[in-house]
């Protein structure tokens, strides 16, 4: 998961990172 926060933010896509965990929360 680290790693995955690092690529987003590194690529400027730090937006769909967090819009994926919350649909990821919703799904727990």
């Amino acid at each position: 998961k680290a790693f995955s926060l690092a690529k987003s933010v590194s690529t400027g896509d730090s937006k769909s990172f967090f819009v994926r965990q919350t649909n990821k929360k919703i799904l727990e």
